[in-house]
């Protein structure tokens, strides 16, 4: 065989999946679009700030709020909050929704550390928060790293104060200790899921007494003094808060060539932009109804009223199936939904996890997934070769760089995402993400180049006749 007809066998039966800079790349386009979701992370590090920043986003491009037996025509574009922790939206497509929609769905909460219901104590003369540790984390990466907290403290009277400690520039940040080294040759013999215990995830909060000497409980007191003078709250108010620590500091470009970005919630906000953002850049009105799915609580299965099991999405796409005479059944059956969550990248120092010839790189585009789950495919969709077929098909149409993975080497761990829970309504469905470094790290990296990938992605998806 010559050597050119080798090469032209090889190029035409062989994968040819490369770097995407290797291929045509818009390096403009890529930041300016990575701009924009620095800023998203920045403004959205929990589900309700997220959701809040994604109804500022959506009014600012036309969209307003769904109300329950609206009329709705072709191009109508309208979203409801959940009970400000999710977020559903749509643009209405030109055919009917008897032949399908076509949706996006991603979860806007990240793994953190939620205070107890009685967090507040004082130990040593020392004053600490509680708290209890939300999805699946490393606990040990979570001590010795400035934290912030929000959330919500719902009174008794129905009115909601909102909490910001460390989110403003000048405020100040929290901590939670660890041992010194030379006090941990013990420590240091235990396993890395054990030598931090979950009891001691405790925020340290203050120093500085009040009061007389002879009185107890002086700095608890101190602490509870400045949270009332700022926010009008006693500790009993803590019974109905739900308050979230995070790590602080602003999303930030990576490496000397600035070609990734480090930031805390990756995981799942990444998609969730991208999700968004190709939805609210629609122009002109989709062939079919596209639909963006912002859910909660995917880091501990979808329960709950915000979760992706909720009947909330259901209700909500009943809602306007109604409003054209359509049964939500026959909506759902004639349906695409990408499951838009995060994957894992390879890392080479700990490659011993990895299958190399399955594994997802940065910088090789959107990450295809056919199942998730663990050991068996236990907790995935698994998609069909046809749906499979489809999005490489639209893909390529669209000119987007991807790749398709696995999480890791069979029986070395797994995870899961809001696939199935949508394929089990009958929407045919597939996962699909950004590769992520350090996944459920309180500082995750990203390449930008899948980012922006990932957003033609959606785009494509949204825009499918």
């Amino acid at each position: 065989m010559e050597k050119s007809e080798f090469k032209e066998l090889k190029k035409q039966l062989l994968s040819t999946r490369k770097n995407g800079y290797d291929c045509p790349v818009d390096e403009a386009a890529i930041e300016t679009y990575c701009s924009g979701y620095k800023a998203f992370l920045d403004a959205g590090k929990t589900e309700r700030l997220c959701a809040a920043q994604t109804v500022r986003l959506a009014e600012e491009k036309g969209y307003r709020p769904y109300v329950r037996g609206m009329a709705l025509k072709p191009g109508d574009r309208v979203y409801l909050t959940n009970r400000g922790k999710a977020v559903l939206l749509a643009h209405i497509g030109r055919r009917s929704l008897a032949e399908g929609a076509q949706i996006a769905a991603a979860h806007i909460d990240s793994p953190r550390l939620d205070l107890k219901p009685n967090p507040l104590y004082e130990e040593a003369e020392l004053a600490y928060f509680k708290t209890h540790y939300y999805g699946g984390i490393r606990k040990y990466q979570w001590v010795t790293i400035p934290l912030e907290l929000h959330g919500v403290v719902a009174l008794r009277d129905g009115s909601r104060v909102q909490i910001n400690i460390g989110g403003d520039s000048g405020d100040p940040r929290l901590v939670i200790t660890d041992l010194l080294p030379h006090l941990g040759a013990e420590q240091g013999k235990k396993p890395l899921a054990t030598a931090i215990p979950a009891e001691t995830l405790n925020l340290l909060l203050g120093s500085r007494p009040i009061g007389g000497e002879e009185e107890s409980g002086r700095v608890k007191l101190a602490v509870m003094k400045l949270l009332n003078e700022k926010y009008g709250i006693t500790e009993d108010d803590f019974t109905s808060a739900e308050l979230e620590a995070v790590p602080a500091g602003r999303a930030c470009d990576i490496g000397l060539d600035r070609s990734m970005i480090g930031a805390y919630g990756h995981d799942d906000r990444v998609c969730a932009y991208a999700a968004l953002k190709a939805l609210l850049d629609l122009e002109e009105t989709p062939e079919k109804t596209a639909v963006c799915v912002l859910a909660d609580k995917e880091e501990i299965g979808s329960d709950g009223v915000t979760g992706m099991q909720s009947a909330a999405f259901d209700t909500f796409m009943e809602d306007l199936c109604e409003s054209q005479n359509v049964a939500v059944r026959a909506c759902f059956e004639k349906s695409f939904c990408l499951s838009a969550d995060v994957t894992a990248a390879y890392d080479p120092d700990y490659a011993d996890v990895y299958e190399k010839r399955n594994a997802a790189y940065l910088n090789y585009g959107v990450g295809l997934c056919k199942y998730t789950g663990a050991r068996g495919k236990s907790g995935a969709s698994d998609a069909d070769a046809e749906t499979v077929a489809y999005v490489r098909r639209l893909f390529d149409e669209a000119g987007v760089i991807w790749q398709i993975a696995e999480l890791g080497k069979v029986d070395a761990g797994g995870g899961g995402t809001v696939a199935m829970y949508m394929a089990n309504r009958n929407i045919t469905t597939l996962d699909a993400g950004v590769p992520v470094l350090s996944m459920h790290a309180p500082f995750e990296t990203v390449a930008k180049l899948d980012c922006y990938e990932t957003y033609k992605a959606m785009r494509a998806i949204y825009q499918a006749r």
